[in-house]
């Protein structure tokens, strides 16, 4: 709504008396005189007092930051919170033959007072059984990248040798990780090699796949560009397709990993010896319902920061952040 106001003519008469008295002395002087005072600029108004505005942006700044970070933890907690209460609901309605929530921390912190104490081959401390069974997936997974990572190039650039593998990949592939152990433990004569030779033939898989997909998914301008400048087979796979096809060996290096990760501690209880599959199976054996829980929130926030660690890993290599 717009509001108008309006004045009299006994308001405005000071004002046009005025004017008129101004227009008069004007006339009156010199044309110089006259111009120099038409060229004389008015007077500025005073500047209007500036109206404070920062506090607004930070505020909104602040309420902006405040609803991410709880939109970034509150969900993580009440699934946290759903997966505890229902462990509880569950211990209760066994008749507390399935440790609770409570007992299990307190033998928790017990265990994780003292995770590297040696009492003997077979006795160790959580501590050690989670680096002995890092240490065989490290040795599993980096031969199975030596051998996977270079087959998948391979079979992605050459056709034949695609249509040749397929078959015998697809064969292989869906055959359960632990149907090789018996294998393993009749060609190495022992249960540590047995579970390595297991971890690397369950990892070689998802290496080879994405890296074969990955290559075969390079444009095929590069490849003609590459054919134009009579490129050799050395300069081609490391300057065109390795930045290329680096997003989808990394997906493949991540799936390898986890899928190592679970098959060891199956592999463990099998072969025994020091590790935490073999960690849970002893306590199983010792009626140890409590460790048994905790060795499988170990197992879980291990591959947690193994997976985490691979993601940030291939979120950092983009195409165009690789240098050829």
């Amino acid at each position: 709504m717009v509001s108008a106001v309006f004045h009299s003519p006994l308001d405005a008469a000071p004002v046009v008396a005025q004017n008129a008295i101004n227009n008069v002395a004007t006339s009156a002087l010199p044309a110089s005189a006259r111009s120099q005072k038409q060229l004389k600029p008015a007077p500025l108004a005073p500047p209007a007092p500036a109206v404070a505005t920062a506090a607004a942006p930070a505020s909104r700044d602040w309420a902006a930051l405040s609803r991410s970070f709880w939109m970034a933890v509150l969900p993580p907690l009440c699934g946290l919170g759903l997966l505890v209460g229902l462990w509880a609901v569950v211990s209760a309605t066994t008749g507390n033959s399935i440790p609770g929530p409570v007992e299990t921390w307190k033998q928790a912190l017990e265990i994780f007072s003292n995770p590297f104490y040696r009492n003997g081959p077979n006795d160790q401390g959580v501590g050690w059984n989670v680096l002995m069974s890092l240490e065989r997936v490290a040795v599993g997974f980096g031969m199975a990248a030596l051998v996977g990572i270079p087959a998948g190039f391979v079979i992605g650039r050459f056709n034949f040798l695609s249509r040749m593998f397929n078959p015998l990949i697809s064969l292989l592939r869906p055959v359960s990780p632990l149907a090789w152990l018996p294998i393993g433990l009749l060609v190495f004569k022992g249960a540590n090699p047995a579970a390595i030779w297991t971890i690397f033939i369950c990892s070689i898989w998802p290496m080879i796949i994405n890296t074969a997909v990955g290559v075969q998914r390079v444009p095929q301008d590069y490849m003609n560009v590459a054919r134009v400048l009579n490129l050799s087979e050395w300069k081609i796979a490391t300057k065109i397709l390795f930045p290329a096809v680096l997003p989808y060996m990394l997906t493949g290096v991540r799936l390898a990993v986890g899928t190592a990760w679970l098959v060891i501690v199956a592999a463990e209880m099998l072969t025994g010896g020091v590790g935490i599959g073999f960690w849970v199976w002893d306590e199983w054996n010792n009626l140890n319902v409590k460790n048994i829980i905790i060795a499988i929130f170990v197992i879980g926030i291990v591959g947690l920061v193994l997976e985490f660690a691979l993601i940030k890993l291939a979120t950092a290599f983009t195409f165009e952040e690789v240098k050829a």
